[in-house]
């Protein structure tokens, strides 16, 4: 094996690894949340819904609920293609939501670029809204990331994250919905 072929396996084990990249059957397309199936946004239906209380849905509900590549990744514990997620390079000011239930997770000010190919958060808005747990499939261990109102699975936590909290969580864009903050 020569030295460039070296590096790129090289390089896919880390992206493997430290991202938790999963093959997705659906290749380079890049989905707008909620809105292949044209639904309204969740954000926008649970505005004034309290948000403590617990979404409990069969799977053939959520099935009807969410797109088809929602459905893989929230509720199959999926992943993504790296780099193709609406918003891995978005930063605008606002709040990003669980695209399945309209919990609100994520501020745009612990939002950076990890450069993982995901969106990337320092922390979660408060610990109540996130819950982790071992996750041990792929023949790694990781930290997944659920949402604590619907179960949801939204992505991995890393000890890799910028300061002061260490953290980063990488989540899936397809699980996230937004709404921009009002000026």
């Amino acid at each position: 094996m020569n030295n460039s072929s070296l590096i790129t396996v090289m390089l896919l084990a880390f992206t493997i690894n430290s991202c938790g990249f999963e093959r997705s059957p659906d290749t380079n397309k890049k989905e707008d949340s909620l809105t292949t199936k044209n639904k309204k946004s969740l954000v926008n239906l649970n505005e004034g819904a309290n948000m403590d209380n617990p979404v409990v849905k069969s799977e053939e509900e959520w099935k009807k609920e969410l797109t088809p590549e929602q459905y893989r990744v929230l509720r199959e514990k999926g992943t993504e293609r790296p780099f193709t997620g609406k918003f891995d390079e978005f930063f605008e000011h606002g709040t990003y939501y669980c695209a399945a239930c309209g919990n609100s997770l994520f501020e745009s000010e612990t939002k950076y670029n990890s450069g993982c190919g995901w969106p990337a958060f320092a922390h979660a808005i408060e610990n109540k809204r996130v819950k982790l747990q071992t996750d041990k499939s792929h023949g790694m261990i990781r930290t997944e990331v659920l949402c604590t109102r619907c179960d949801s699975h939204l992505g991995h936590v890393f000890d890799d994250g910028p300061k002061p909290t260490g953290q980063r969580y990488c989540i899936n864009s397809i699980s996230l919905d937004f709404k921009k903050k009002k000026k």
